[in-house]
């Protein structure tokens, strides 16, 4: 694909509503539960991102039948436990690491051998943390230098562990509860740090919390009945209009029936612990989730320290976070967000070169970064090192940064949020390209 090169001049003010797209996790976990089913399951509001459509992509490969009704629902014919076929092909995950990596505990108790590749991004993600407990449950699987393609051997007997998680991650635990579903015995995932719990929700396991840690367990054979999902938006969507409504003077915008599950959403505390004027409006459930319509004003923020058990809950928008924190009076720290340096680019690295080349004063630990918030932003060119959380939240940034800034790869936004840059153009009063 041709790299795409994007402006983004200095915003007077934004203002008007925003329909985000609907959640990604959420997406994904309800295409790979609809497919384990008995029966006929109905996914609606699916997202078309790039990231979702990979799930269902390889779902297809293994012989799943889905399709869209004449109302624009997606139908998914569940195949049961047992009635996955062996894909005649690698599997290819595109960009995303929820697809690899909740897939690779599926996979891992078939009866059929399988791979999983992924774009040059995806290959450089850390696997060995889904391995490691992979293999503990007797699963054979074979990195590449720790990373994708995986090639997942079949017809092994998985039996149940218990499992803690030496870092917080919401794929990982997945993975394996997903295993645990073939599995002999019962599987406990033990979580010292929550992470965000939409699996251990949707496929209705109890949760016990013990001396501050979580034990989630799921039944070997456990029968996942037919139903319908219906996906709320995603509030990692939602976080980019949340600063860029925040840091643009003069700025109104709404944000409907955005997903407030509280393992997901902290950046809301975060940004009004800063002085952000965010109201949370029409608070209801959709599809078990908490949503709420937001709406958010220009304010004047200030710096805050960030760090420990709240990381998790907003380890996704850090990125635009530090936009904010640049926009903010004093200083602004981020510690604990290691996780960072292995998404789809080094994050921590990828944000302080960019806001320095805006004029940023940005200081980068291991774990983190800091800014000291209050110097003039100027436009330049920035790059997106091809993570769309990159490109969008310097796309915020342009928005008050003198002059011009231009974003190179800007197309990577596709992956989670179609139609991101022509939303930003309209909220700023200007042409939407067609």
């Amino acid at each position: 694909m041709l790299s795409m090169t994007r402006r983004v001049s200095q915003a007077r003010s934004l203002l008007g509503v925003v329909e985000l797209p609907p959640d990604k996790s959420i997406a994904h976990r309800a295409a790979l539960l609809a497919a384990l089913a008995d029966g006929t399951s109905r996914l609606v509001n699916y997202s078309p991102a790039a990231d979702p459509q990979s799930t269902l992509s390889c779902l297809r490969q293994l012989g799943v039948p889905i399709y869209e009704d004449e109302h624009g629902i997606l139908v998914v014919e569940g195949r049961g436990l047992e009635g996955l076929q062996a894909p005649d092909r690698p599997l290819d995950c595109g960009n995303s690491g929820t697809t690899m990596r909740l897939l690779a505990g599926i996979l891992a108790g078939q009866p059929f051998d399988s791979v999983l590749v992924g774009d040059a991004s995806l290959s450089r993600r850390p696997m060995e943390r889904i391995a490691t407990p992979l293999r503990q449950m007797g699963a054979e699987l074979t990195l590449t230098d720790g990373h994708a393609p995986i090639h997942i051997r079949g017809g092994r007997t998985l039996r149940g562990i218990t499992y803690r998680l030496p870092v917080p991650s919401a794929q990982v635990k997945s993975c394996v509860l997903l295993a645990g579903l073939f599995a002999e015995g019962e599987t406990t995932v033990i979580e010292p740090i929550p992470s965000r719990d939409h699996t251990e929700r949707m496929l209705g396991l109890s949760v016990v919390e013990l001396n501050g840690e979580r034990y989630l367990t799921v039944r070997g054979g456990m029968r996942i009945p037919a139903r319908t999902w219906t996906i709320p938006r995603d509030f990692s969507a939602a976080a980019f209009f949340l600063v860029a409504g925040t840091i643009v003077p003069d700025s109104e915008i709404r944000l409907p029936g955005v997903g407030l599950n509280p393992s997901r959403s902290a950046l809301l505390d975060v940004l009004r612990a800063m002085g952000a004027d965010i109201t949370v409006e029409n608070e209801r459930s959709y599809g078990g989730e908490p949503i709420a319509d937001l709406v958010v004003r220009s304010s004047t923020l200030h710096g805050v320290q960030v760090g420990g058990a709240i990381i998790p809950n907003l380890i996704d928008e850090i990125p635009v976070l530090t936009v904010a924190a640049a926009c903010a009076t004093g200083r602004t720290e981020i510690r604990d967000a290691a996780e960072l340096r292995v998404k789809e680019t080094d994050r921590i690295a990828a944000m302080a070169e960019n806001l320095q080349a805006l004029g940023a004063r940005v200081e980068v630990f291991d774990d983190g970064l800091a800014i000291e918030g209050g110097h003039r932003l100027r436009g330049t060119t920035v790059r997106s090192f091809d993570d769309h959380r990159i490109a969008m939240a310097m796309g915020v940034a342009g928005l008050v940064a003198e002059g011009e800034t231009i974003i190179e790869g800007a197309e990577c936004a596709r992956i989670s949020f179609p139609g991101f840059w022509e939303v930003l153009d309209r909220l700023a009063g200007r042409p939407v390209a067609v």
